[in-house]
């Protein structure tokens, strides 16, 4: 019998900024890979061992399986041995299906169904009557989403227009589009007659004709199979599509729709007959929205031959939730509004129901959105995913769970070109002494701090008997013109009290949150920042050409891949894959373009250059400057030409941050803007932020990070704990006095940092 292997063998990997590192990687252990941001770590991790892994599975597969499947490009790589399957447990949202909630995507509803139709009152026996994705257990109004399009037809349509003007100011409508065609080749309406000039009856069709097949005879070439459907009719249909279509949507309708609790069930997604079923007294409506501790509570009171098993079984999920540190969600919270790290914990909580063993578990920044009070709950997890016998595999910057990994590789020395070395690798004990490795350097830092010298606000910005969701009637006097970090256990109420309450009291304040910045494959962080058409501009000078043809979006495109460089493949049981387009080689234009060079560059080869080296590269003033902008904020490791889509949620925030820096006099609100950041990286952050507020700027930040927290002149922090039992403020003050303020889980943490610097705060 050939005996298992010790470790992940990586032989010469050249993925991405990778330097032909040769690596061995300990299994059945705690392995936390380090370094600065852009210095390798996910190139290593998730481009080369995990791409590995999901290749090698592929190919285990029969060849009737294969047949159906993309051929996998092996990563670059010499070689890579001792790896198993993966499972990743990354930050990507859950999804934007309106039908998924929390209780659905970890399966606990679906016990839940059963536990009422097999020992509720009065007894129905069918557990698809309380499902609210199927017709028989959905309420017949809202069709199962809980909710109803309320639409403000004042903000749909400008009255004094024409269809053809472009009347309709819903986007899916605008002129010369493929609805207003249809629109106008069903010759229903007078395209020419403006809005107000229309009957009562003419405006309740445009907006809620049921569906009318148009014929294609007569019809200005009109193809056969299209219809017409009112506006409202056609939004209703998409969005009740069980598979979520009309989820993408979402977010441009917010300005012409409003959405509201459902009359008939109440929000409670059931019909009449489903909510009035009761297990001890309570509905299946109310146990879903209790927060998730809560109901692990009521479980523990199920009894009987038949509820007692179905109801441990719940309660193993609940315990593996709230230990977690998402206790304070509910089972019906739409999971399209959990935060990436919320979305990572519930992932990871589905995994300890799971008896795999000899698996690789890969795991990205898995202590985001977390108080430092919470870490050695994850850390205990991930422990217990080891301890299954497992290989855990971590991308992190926290100092906690660094400190508790088995081994650490630290990766660097830089960021981009700078970086995708093996700087260290070995236990956290050698890591401190490792002369080379800013990580260790970091982790071993015991030089006094300096006491900071808060500044003095100058008037305040009030909060009134803050009462939105958990919050308990708070008041609050936020100092103005200084820097404000806003800090509390996860669900204790920050960003209601900061995100909901203040940002709509003051309008003004310029939000920086983790909120996409367009989910479009073909924006890039130059496109988005400017530069990418003043280097453009320059090529077209260099060469004689015109500047569209230096675009990916315009002439000079690929004609198989359009542009974009790869192909996606949709993989049904696996997430899907993007496939490297065969004819420009994921260079995404044409060949003749690839010919044309700026001082010996081409254009694809610029946009694989990082911020940095393209600060480097470029002598035009407007270039540099706004490439030095991003650098600040900590994106010099970023390539020019990666999608925004592939960002971050940190690395979103602080792009948006670079078209906010020159600016003065404003309110700006950050939302744990240190996500994804190194510590060498968060401290130049913070001289940025620093810099904004001596520029007159207020600085809100929502936090855990102690580095940042420690600096902010004047701390609120929320409590005690998360949900129901949160939205209190627990105190106020400068960071050395809130230090002393034991019954603050912020304080108490403020004070052992404070501490752990040789001086007594």
């Amino acid at each position: 019998m050939i005996p298992p292997m010790a470790e992940i063998r990586v032989k010469n990997a050249r993925e991405n900024n990778l330097r032909g590192i040769n690596i061995d990687i300990p299994r059945d252990k705690l392995v936390v890979f380090t370094g600065v941001s852009g210095s390798g770590k996910s190139s290593l991790l998730f481009n080369t061992v995990y791409a590995e892994a999901q290749r090698q599975y592929v190919e285990s597969l029969g060849i009737r399986a294969r047949k159906r499947l993309p051929k996998f490009a092996r990563p670059k790589v010499d070689e890579i041995s001792g790896i198993s399957a993966a499972i990743v447990l990354d930050q990507k949202r859950l999804g934007r299906n309106l039908r998924s909630t929390v209780g659905t995507v970890t399966e606990i509803y679906t016990y839940l169904r059963l536990l009422f139709s097999r020992c509720g009152t009065p007894r129905i026996g069918d557990s698809t009557l309380f499902s609210f994705n199927t017709p028989e257990g959905m309420c017949p109004t809202c069709r199962g989403l809980g909710e109803k399009l309320v639409l403000d037809k004042n903000r749909v349509f400008d009255w004094k227009k024409t269809l053809n003007e472009g009347a309709i100011l819903y986007s899916e409508y605008r002129v010369g589009g493929r609805r207003w065609n249809i629109l106008k080749i069903s010759q229903i309406f007078d395209m020419n007659r403006p809005l107000k000039e229309f009957s009562k009856e003419e405006v309740e069709k445009l907006l809620f004709s049921e569906k009318v097949e148009l014929a294609s005879s007569g019809q200005d070439g009109y193809i056969q199979g299209y219809s017409f459907e009112g506006i409202i009719t056609g939004i209703k249909r998409r969005r009740l599509d069980k598979r979520g279509t009309f989820s993408s949507t979402l977010d441009k309708d917010k300005g012409f729709f409003n959405l509201e609790y459902c009359d008939d069930c109440e929000g409670s997604r059931l019909n009449k007959e489903a909510r009035g079923v009761r297990v001890n007294g309570r509905t299946v409506s109310e146990l879903v929205r209790m927060e998730l501790s809560g109901l692990l509570k009521f479980m523990r009171t199920v009894r009987g031959p038949v509820g007692r098993p179905i109801a441990e079984k719940i309660e193993e999920s609940l315990s593996h939730l709230c230990n977690i540190g998402v206790g304070y969600l509910s089972l019906d919270r739409p999971v399209s509004t959990l935060s990436g790290g919320e979305s990572q914990r519930v992932k990871m909580a589905r995994q300890l129901g799971v008896n795999l063993i000899e698996m690789m578990y890969i795991l990205d920044e898995p202590s985001v959105g977390l108080h430092p009070r919470d870490i050695h709950q994850l850390m205990n997890i991930l422990k217990e995913l080891r301890d299954k016998g497992n290989s855990v595999l971590v991308v992190e910057h926290d100092k906690t769970t660094i400190e508790a990994a088995d081994w650490v590789i630290d990766l660097g020395p830089g960021a981009g070109s700078y970086g995708g070395e093996v700087v260290f690798a070995g236990s956290v004990k050698e890591l401190k002494k490792a002369p080379g490795s800013v990580t260790g350097k970091f982790l071993k830092k015991t030089e006094k701090i300096e006491k900071k010298v808060c500044r003095k606000g100058h008037g305040v910005i009030s909060v009134k008997n803050g009462s939105l969701h958990n919050l308990k009637g708070i008041n609050v006097d936020i100092p103005q013109g200084v820097f404000v970090c806003v800090t509390g256990v996860a669900g204790s109420g920050k960003s209601t009290l900061i995100n909901e309450i203040l940002v709509k009291d003051y309008p003004e304040a310029v939000v920086v949150d983790q909120s996409g910045v367009g989910r479009s494959v073909r924006s890039n962080s130059a496109t988005y920042i400017g530069v990418f058409g003043l280097i453009r501009k320059l090529f077209a000078r260099t060469t004689g050409e015109e500047a569209g043809l230096f675009s990916f979006n315009s002439s000079g495109a690929c004609s198989k891949c359009k542009g974009l460089g790869y192909k996606k493949v949709e993989m049904h049981f696996l997430d899907s894959v993007q496939v490297e387009c065969a004819v420009c080689e994921g260079k995404r234009y044409r060949e003749g373009v690839l010919k044309m060079k700026y001082k010996g560059k081409n254009i694809a080869e610029v946009l694989k250059m990082t911020v940095l080296e393209a600060f480097d590269f470029f002598e035009v003033e407007e270039i540099k400057r706004r490439l030095e902008l991003l650098r600040k904020v900590g994106l010099g490791y970023l390539e020019l030409g990666q999608s925004l889509d592939t960002l971050s949620g940190g690395e979103v925030q602080r792009i948006k941050l670079v078209k906010e820096l020159h600016k003065g006099g404003k309110i700006y609100v950050l939302d744990e803007p240190t996500t994804g950041l190194h510590a060498a990286d968060i401290e130049r952050l913070v001289k940025v932020l620093n810099k904004m507020v001596d520029k007159g700027n207020t600085v809100i930040v929502i936090e855990h990070n102690l580095d940042v927290v420690a600096q902010a002149d004047w701390i609120i922090d929320l409590g005690p704990e998360g949900g129901v039992q949160g939205g209190e403020i627990m105190a106020q003050g400068t960071p050395r006095e809130v230090a002393g303020i034991s019954k603050s889980h912020t304080g108490r943490y403020l004070a052992e940092y404070f501490r752990s610097f040789g001086r007594k705060w």
